[in-house]
């Protein structure tokens, strides 16, 4: 299992529910449990505004972002129609009751994906003299 990192048992992700993991570097990866026991990893951050999708509600296979009630596909991490967008996925393995997450894909991807900014003052520049 070299090139997989245990995160968790099954039995700590909540039926229909989350728990985040946390990378030294890039945001935050969700990795969902649905009631029939499968296990999926996304992004912790929706394709429209960047919602939490992991305090989303996990239905099927599909989660409900939290913020704007998009639906994104737990299999593929894209946003169904008529929404459009996509969060990245990440390489799950379950290997007798042990969740698994692929090393170099949580060391590697989507490092560049920017956490959402909230409120109004997102957008004003502050000069320093």
């Amino acid at each position: 299992m070299g090139d997989w990192t245990l995160i968790c048992r099954v039995e700590d992700i909540p039926v229909l529910g989350s728990r985040r993991v946390e990378r030294s570097r890039g945001m935050d990866v969700a990795v969902f449990r649905n009631d029939a026991d499968q296990v999926f990893a996304l992004l912790d951050r929706c394709p429209h505004r960047g919602g939490p999708l992991s305090q989303g509600i996990v239905f099927g296979t599909s989660v409900a972002c939290p913020l704007h009630n998009w639906v994104i596909g737990l299999e593929g991490g894209c946003a169904q129609a008529p929404d459009e967008g996509c969060t990245p996925r990440f390489s799950v393995r379950v290997e007798a009751g042990s969740v698994y997450l692929n090393a170099l894909e949580l060391a590697s991807h989507a490092l560049d994906a920017q956490a959402p900014v909230a409120g109004p003052a997102r957008h004003i520049a502050i000069k320093v003299a």
